[in-house]
This record gives C-alpha cells, structure tokens and sequence, in this order.
C-alpha cells in the first residue's frame, strides 16, 4: 500500500472515530441529566425549583395505569402534584373559595406542550384526582423523551393532559370580568 493511501485511511479512521465519541457523549448527556429542575411559580407565596432528589425526599405515591398510545399498563412513582402545590403555598382545602376557585396550573414541557389543570380538580377536598409528577416509570428513571418529569393523570379516559418532559408548572388566576 502506498503512503497516500495510509495516510487517507488514517484520516478517514481517526474522523469516524471523532464521531463516535462526540455521539457517545451527547448520548449519555441526553440520559443523564445532572441538573434536572421543576419549577412551580405564579400566584404561589413560595416559588419553588425542585430536583429529582427533591422529589425522592417528599411523601410517594405509586400509580398502575394503561397508557392507550402505548397499549399497555405502565407503572408510575412521583409525587402528588396537589401536594406540590400545597408545598408552593396554594390555597387548598377550605382555603380554596371565592376568587381562589377561578385559579389553574399550567404545566409546559421543555418542547413547548402545554396544558392546564383547574386547581379545584387537583384538590382532594373537592376531587380524587391522583395527578402525580412521576419521576420513574416500571421502577427505573424516565428516559431522556419522557422525563426527568412526567405529569401523569390517572384518571382521564385519554392522555391529553400527560406532559412529557415537564419543565413548568405556573399557578394563574382568571381574570375578574
């Protein structure tokens, strides 16, 4: 083999090989994201920014639910978002009245997807609705294009209102006519 043609292999070997650590690497950071955060703002007394370990520490609710896009039973683990707002200093219970019933949660994931909640049906004292921010699913962490935070809503007949990737979760209250 001649010089030339050492040298063009050489080349095109340590290009290839530069690309397979560059895509290994956006891999892993897509898999494991360091500092993932949740922030609960708005009409709240206490903005909050958790992180997975945050969740970790707080009171765990475990969900079986059938997930029709996927036809399956899934199993999810996370944390009462009621009690995430109760946390953020949310009127609750007998608290909630008046004005306070004209409030909603907007929760947005990090590609835009957007739904809202009234806070009257994530709160136990008027509704069993089980809303969790589930950080595992089938008891392993969700993967890059599902989580780090996934609002699973048990309940509603078709997943709508899941939220995949949940960056946000803002408490508004309707304007007064």
């Amino acid at each position: 083999m001649d010089r030339r043609v050492r040298v063009s292999l050489l080349t095109i070997l340590g290009s290839s090989l530069v690309l397979i650590v560059a895509r290994s690497g956006q891999v892993s950071a897509q898999t494991a994201p360091a500092t993932a955060e949740l922030r609960i703002n708005g009409a709240v007394s206490t903005p909050l920014v958790l992180t997975l370990a945050d969740l970790k520490n707080m009171p765990r609710k475990k969900l079986s639910v059938v997930n029709p896009h996927e036809k399956k039973t899934e199993a999810y683990e996370g944390v009462l978002l009621e009690d995430l707002l109760r946390k953020a200093g949310v009127p609750q219970g007998e608290k909630l009245r008046g004005p306070a019933m004209a409030s909603y949660v907007l929760a947005e994931a990090t590609d835009g997807y957007r739904v809202i909640f009234s806070l009257a049906e994530l709160d136990s004292g008027i509704l069993d609705s089980d809303v969790i921010v589930a950080d595992t699913m089938d008891g392993a962490p969700l993967g890059a294009n599902q989580g780090p935070f996934r609002l699973v809503a048990p309940h509603e007949k078709r997943p709508a209102r899941w939220v995949r990737m949940l960056k946000s979760i803002k408490v508004e209250r309707a304007e007064n006519p």
